[in-house]
């Protein structure tokens, strides 16, 4: 099955536009990776797969629902979203594991839900798994860049979602923070039972093992979709970035030095 299927989608803002003409299909077993400098329509792409935004051009097929000719309100719940751009949502004073088990509801914050004790069970669960059931009764104010980027991941699994998003999760991280977060995402893209996956990233070194497939943007145009060893080539890489790249593959992750002259 098609689980993201994108034809001719085009995002317009006054006279500029953020997307334009992406043809972009994602199949159910991949893993992706969508690659791209600051302003290239990654993080818009995303918002349009997590059916949080609507293009201006084109057609977009989500987990085999047509956006527009669907209610959204029973299609969400099936998609994993965790992006920075909740934060502004999420009550700050909210506990971790409430931050969490809100999802399972599609809300930011406890008001009168009646939650049962399997949710509770559920958020635990997933709050451990990565590696935050320290810190599931702290205020989510109080958690560090990298525990609110395991808490927000942990939050977009609360509904057992067919479809993971995963906007920029190393971004803040230092060294240690990414590489364990690396590592997390590695073991989940790796397991059969696994939702499809697509993360958002501005550097190859915070491509986790597992990954499948990449997509390269760069000014709201598609350079390259397709496996990582056809797109993550020097030529793609440098034309996506717009400066000359050596990249460089190790084990099964990968890194872009500057070409030197």
């Amino acid at each position: 099955m098609q689980v993201i299927a994108l034809s001719d989608v085009g995002v317009r803002r006054g006279e500029s536009w953020l997307l334009k003409d992406v043809n972009w299909v994602v199949d159910e077993a991949d893993r992706w990776v969508v690659v791209g400098p600051n302003g290239a329509g990654k993080t818009t792409a995303l918002t349009i797969a997590a059916t949080r935004m609507f293009p201006t051009t084109g057609e977009v097929s989500i987990l085999g629902e047509r956006l527009g000719r669907v209610d959204i309100t029973d299609l969400r719940p099936r998609v994993g979203f965790a992006s920075s751009s909740l934060l502004r949502d999420i009550p700050m004073h909210e506990a971790a594991a409430d931050v969490v088990m809100t999802s399972a509801y599609g809300v930011t914050g406890r008001w009168r839900e009646a939650y049962e004790a399997e949710d509770r069970e559920r958020a635990h669960r997933l709050l451990e798994e990565w590696g935050a059931a320290s810190y599931a009764a702290r205020p989510f104010a109080s958690l560090s860049e990298g525990e609110r980027k395991r808490v927000l991941i942990a939050r977009a699994l609360m509904s057992d979602p067919e479809l993971l998003l995963l906007d920029e999760p190393g971004a803040g991280l230092d060294l240690a923070g990414r590489e364990e977060l690396v590592s997390m995402l590695a073991d989940f893209a790796r397991r059969p039972q696994s939702p499809s996956l697509v993360l958002v990233t501005h550097h190859l070194e915070e491509i986790p093992p597992g990954i499948t497939h990449a997509l390269l943007l760069g000014q709201g145009r598609m350079i390259a979709a397709g496996p990582l060893e056809v797109t993550l080539t020097n030529d793609l890489v440098s034309r996506t970035f717009g400066m000359n790249f050596d990249v460089r593959r190790i084990g099964e992750r990968w890194s872009a030095v500057m070409r030197q002259s």
